[in-house]
């Protein structure tokens, strides 16, 4: 597998146009660190990581509306891809829907939303956007 970032998003993405309500996903440091700031921001209901071991597996249990059933996240994108890397300054952070999405940036403080770059005052590779 080339990217198993975009293939993590598209896994989220299939399953919450087909109505799933868990969705397994192969496990890494990077995803586990996505999946967290996915469930503290509130886009998915919980996450059971089975095993720490890089051959594990990550569980998701997708958010929905209950009237509407539609799905918490409205959109994701992969900004940067393995071909072409996009990295971004601690002046020129992205602003997803003007303030109400986020983005997931890998830093050298870790894995963190475009938010808390703001207050560290730190750049680093824009991962992807979530609404």
């Amino acid at each position: 597998m080339t990217d198993p970032i975009a293939d993590y998003l598209t896994r989220i993405r299939n399953a919450q146009k087909a109505g799933h309500r868990v969705v397994n996903i192969p496990s890494s440091g990077i995803k586990r660190e996505m999946t967290k700031i996915l469930f503290d921001k509130g886009y998915i209901l919980n996450f059971k990581l089975e095993s720490d071991t890089p051959g594990g597996n990550i569980k998701l249990a997708l958010k929905y509306d209950r009237e509407t059933k539609e799905a918490a996240i409205k959109n994701l994108t992969r900004r940067s891809k393995p071909g072409l890397r996009k990295y971004v300054n601690a002046t020129e952070l992205p602003r997803v829907l003007n303030g109400l999405g986020i983005a997931i940036l890998s830093t050298s403080k870790g894995v963190i939303t475009d938010k808390e770059a703001r207050k560290l005052n730190v750049g680093g590779e824009y991962i992807c956007s979530i609404y």
